[in-house]
């Protein structure tokens, strides 16, 4: 396991830096380095007062398959989601005070946080995926609109081996 930052949550209080043995907390970016971190540590993790340092795996197990009828209710749940999120923007652009535009935006938000849990769960979001290489093969084999970024998707195909 190595350690990761949460650069969103990280306070800069920096006790991550005086307490690790290797500096893999020291970087120019802001990231720790994965090959100056050492596994069974937590020195970093446990030090930052902000929670922003956690351990991560190195490898992830393989997704395990789901049966059809588990993608089928998925889907379905993605379309349902789709429809109220053009709700939501129906909403936002019909708003007339500050909080309608607040709890529209909310409901959007929500609604995007569980169907991007849905497609995570279905595969579709996992770089390892079958279904991510499928759905990116496909943007390459049909028709994309100009401006379309294909040699960012082939780099996408190619790293995914």
């Amino acid at each position: 396991m190595i350690a990761v930052r949460n650069i969103r949550l990280c306070t800069k209080d920096c006790l991550c830096l005086f307490v690790c043995p290797t500096g893999a907390t020291n970087t120019d970016n802001g990231q720790i380095d994965p090959d100056r971190c050492l596994a069974a540590c937590r020195a970093c993790v446990d030090a930052c007062p902000s929670g922003a340092i956690s351990k991560v795996p190195l490898n992830y197990p393989p997704q395990q398959p789901k049966l059809p009828g588990t993608l089928q209710a998925m889907n379905q749940l993605l379309d349902s989601r789709l429809a109220q999120e053009r709700a939501a923007d129906a909403m936002l652009a019909q708003a007339q005070t500050a909080i309608q535009r607040q709890f529209a935006q909310a409901m959007k938000m929500s609604l995007r946080v569980v169907a991007e849990d849905v497609l995570r769960e279905s595969g579709y979001m996992l770089p390892q995926g079958q279904p991510a290489r499928a759905f990116l093969n496909s943007l390459l084999d049909s028709p994309q609109p100009a401006g379309f970024p294909r040699e960012a998707v082939e780099r996408l195909l190619a790293l995914l081996g």
